[in-house]
């Protein structure tokens, strides 16, 4: 595992706004809260071993059999598992993306191939590993055009990390067109859709034959009690969670036009609530430590992306007053350079 991955909140103690992350953290949890304390006895007991309930709630919710749903302890274990289940394999990533989708791969024995547009798609490689929304672009492709290449490829396992899907107004794939297109996987969270990055919990949606694989190298009690009972919670509880998108992609192009004012930045074009940004000078890890230091203020070093170097550094859009406050902080880094 690298070093370095966003929301490294435990490294400061000053941290006022935190834009690390994709997690948009204004949410109200106060219904969860109480929820949650209401079954605080579960502790006591062991969890399902392989957890039921939810995945029944979350077969549930998208109207698929429970055959075609794997919950996980967050996406990443999702990613792990997929790596062990297909261990071996040649694997192709597009990049710059997500770290673990390489270190899960190196883990298991398999051959990397990084590729940097779906235009140039590697003939040796048995597996297509592809971030959508990617992070940390915040680019995402409709559905459609990965649905040409999957279908083109039928020998080709394409893995979907879906993780941001509830971030982005761009068509994605939904769990049933894994029923049709046997050779895609999807990867869900929970922990990004309803802000509990804590609480670890995400799932897999693909054909049960896949599904079944998969299962053989899920240890028991992965996915514990208190994330299930939250799991199950926040489905029911959806539409209170609803966010207002267009509003968020709005603001966020409002501090994308802001920041490419002051002449020294470069957004990258997004499809998300978050987006890359380039220096044109200085480095990413300064910048970072002057905004934590000085402002309590947290930004992601993307530098350690695979395809990126120390001037690019990541946000997540919170609230207007906030994202204010961030841009004015980097005027005054601009100022004072």
């Amino acid at each position: 595992m690298i070093n370095g991955h966003g929301d490294d909140l435990y490294n400061y103690s000053n941290i006022k706004i935190n834009f690390s992350s994709n997690v948009y953290s204004h949410v109200d949890h106060s219904g969860l809260y109480a929820h949650l304390s209401g079954v605080m006895q579960n502790i006591m007991t062991y969890p399902e071993p392989q957890p039921y309930s939810l995945e029944k709630a979350i077969a549930e919710t998208h109207g698929i059999d429970k055959e075609m749903v794997c919950a996980t302890n967050g996406a990443t274990e999702a990613i792990y598992l997929l790596a062990q289940a297909y261990r071996d394999s040649s694997s192709a990533i597009l990049v710059p993306t997500f770290s673990e989708y390489a270190d899960a791969c190196i883990l298991n024995s398999h051959r990397l191939i990084k590729f940097y547009t779906l235009e140039t798609m590697p003939d040796e490689a048995s597996i297509i590993w592809i971030c959508n929304p990617n992070n940390p672009t915040g680019e995402a492709y409709d559905k459609e055009r990965i649905t040409i290449l999957a279908d083109r490829y039928p020998g080709k396992l394409f893995i979907i990390d879906q993780s941001y899907e509830a971030f982005t107004p761009k068509r994605l794939f939904n769990p049933n067109d894994s029923l049709e297109h046997h050779n895609i996987v999807l990867l869900h969270s929970l922990t990004k859709q309803f802000a509990v990055p804590g609480l670890r919990i995400g799932y897999i949606t693909a054909h049960p034959t896949i599904i079944s694989r998969i299962r053989s190298f899920v240890k028991p009690w992965s996915v514990n009690s208190l994330a299930i009972s939250a799991g199950i919670y926040l489905l029911k509880h959806k539409p209170e969670y609803e966010l207002n998108l267009n509003a968020l992609l709005e603001e966020r192009e409002r501090v994308a036009s802001e920041l490419e004012k002051l002449g020294v930045l470069e957004p990258w074009t997004s499809d998300t609530h978050y987006m890359l940004i380039r220096l044109r000078f200085g480095n990413a890890r300064a910048l970072k430590e002057y905004l934590a230091c000085n402002h309590g203020i947290l930004i992601r070093d993307a530098s350690n992306f695979d395809g990126l170097d120390n001037s690019y550094f990541r946000i997540a859009i919170q609230t207007p007053d906030e994202n204010n406050k961030l841009i004015n902080a980097i005027k005054e880094w601009i100022y004072n350079f």
